[in-house]
């Protein structure tokens, strides 16, 4: 399961202003153990569920349980080479912008500023 899990790429963004909901994956026989946290953005999705319906089924055929654990926005400049992460999903609440901000740190190492606000919706 974890080569399964490995093979699950933990960001996958559009460019521009859109949706994004932090996702935990998890093995339901072993999720104490076996587990990591992915970020899906959308630009096309007019809602946060419109990014899960998409995002779920092929995790789920690997095995795994997803379960959306909070969404916001990001405005993406791939040119700029800038992320900003903020404000919250009304119907999965606000994610954890620090764990999204370090998963997109981890893929855009060379952003020079990805960073996050709580504020506006």
């Amino acid at each position: 399961m974890e080569e399964k899990l490995k093979s699950i790429e933990p960001v996958s963004i559009d460019a521009g202003t859109f949706k994004y909901i932090l996702v935990k994956v998890y093995d339901p026989d072993n999720e104490e153990t076996i587990g990591k946290f992915i970020v899906r953005g959308l630009a096309s999705a007019e809602y946060h569920g419109d990014i899960y319906e998409v995002t779920t089924p092929d995790i789920e055929k690997l095995g795994f349980e997803c379960e959306c654990v909070g969404g916001g926005r990001i405005k993406h400049d791939p040119d700029a080479k800038t992320i900003h992460v903020y404000g919250y999903s009304q119907g999965y609440g606000r994610a954890d912008h620090f764990v999204t901000c370090r998963l997109l740190k981890e893929k855009y190492p060379d952003y020079v500023k990805i960073d996050f606000s709580n504020d506006g919706y």
